[in-house]
């Protein structure tokens, strides 16, 4: 039996619970795999609160990255061994001790990578991937504009998209951010709290607007990000921190001329028969120095807990859980109950 944080059924923090589960021997073509460090992304409360439909049915184990160890191989896995290190990204159950997974979605960490690294980065690199790839075309003459650029996703979007050649225009929240997002690659950076960034873009631009917006925002930048964009542009929707944009009128789009994009990281994730850039050469080298920084976002905000609140035990400031951290709660109390509490509980 391993520890694992479970749901039941949808709703805030309170709906998490804490058990032993079982994790059987692996199976043609599984590993078994022991977790060091867990990621936690606003992409596991969507599937905690329902936003998401849970691609296995309830109840789920929460979370679809970590970095662990092979403590077990099934048969016909041959690029795989007992001790590899490995990182993942996959449906549902990295809140876990240890679990199964299909082996064809494992990569290998290479030297040099910390397992809190490769943890930190897997969802938050193949987003980037997505969104500058797949979602929206960005080369060289693009002009880009990142929200949160000194986010999780905005970092690595950030420096890829200037390696990429485009102009990247970011907004973050205060001077601090403002200096990590120059450092990863922003060209120009918005103080959002403190300017107007629709009216910084078109100074920025000199008019021109962009060609692209990122906002995985939602409610809070929703509907200035329209007016960053030029026409015939495009508007990339990948999340909702601030919450859900509300209906509105989609003739606004045609008086603006631009496009809409819903880009989704479950529509990735529940593909298990698709890699992403599986066959896409190496686009980016990383650099010592641009490996992903703190983004000063305590860990467990996206499940409802802030630094050095009850329940935040466990927490790191780099968006990673410690299996070894994993405790239970006093009988009878909720998992959720050391996480309401907090006024980031979404």
């Amino acid at each position: 039996m391993v520890k694992a944080v479970r749901v039941h059924k949808h709703g805030g923090p309170e709906v998490l619970t804490f058990e032993d589960v079982e994790v059987a021997a692996p199976g043609a073509g599984q590993l078994r795999v022991r977790h060091h460090a867990i990621g936690i992304n606003y992409i596991d409360t969507y599937f905690r609160m329902g936003m998401y439909p849970s691609p296995v049915g309830m109840p789920f184990v929460a979370g679809n990255e970590a970095a662990g160890e092979v403590v077990a191989v099934g048969p016909d896995v041959k690029d795989f061994k007992v001790g590899d290190r490995v990182a993942y990204v996959v449906g549902l159950g990295a809140y876990a001790q240890e679990r199964l997974m299909p082996a064809e979605r494992a990569v290998k960490i290479p030297d040099g990578i910390s397992y809190e690294q490769a943890a930190g980065m897997m969802l938050k690199g193949m987003t980037a991937q997505y969104l500058l790839n797949r979602t929206f075309k960005v080369g060289k003459g693009t002009t880009v504009l990142m929200h949160a650029a000194a986010g999780g996703v905005g970092q690595i979007l950030c420096q890829w998209a200037n390696h990429l050649g485009a102009t990247v225009i970011g907004t973050v929240g205060n001077k601090e951010k403002g200096e990590l997002a120059k450092a990863v690659g922003c060209h120009h950076v918005i103080y959002y709290r403190d300017e107007d960034f629709v009216a910084r873009v078109k100074e920025v631009t000199g008019g021109k607007l962009c060609d692209v917006v990122y906002d995985g925002i939602g409610k809070a930048t929703f509907p200035g990000s329209l007016d960053c964009i030029r026409p015939l542009g495009m508007f990339v929707s990948f999340g909702s921190a601030s919450g859900q944009i509300d209906a509105f009128n989609i003739n606004i789009l045609q008086t603006k001329g631009v496009a809409v994009r819903d880009a989704s990281d479950a529509q990735h994730l529940c593909r298990q028969a698709r890699r992403p850039g599986r066959n896409r050469k190496r686009p980016v080298q990383c650099r010592q120095e641009r490996r992903r920084q703190d983004s000063g976002q305590p860990a467990l905000r996206a499940q409802g807990c802030r630094e050095g609140a009850p329940g935040s035990r466990g927490a790191r400031n780099d968006g990673l859980l410690d299996p070894a951290s994993l405790r239970r709660v006093p009988d009878g109390e909720p998992a959720g109950n050391l996480l309401s509490s907090s006024p980031w509980a979404v």
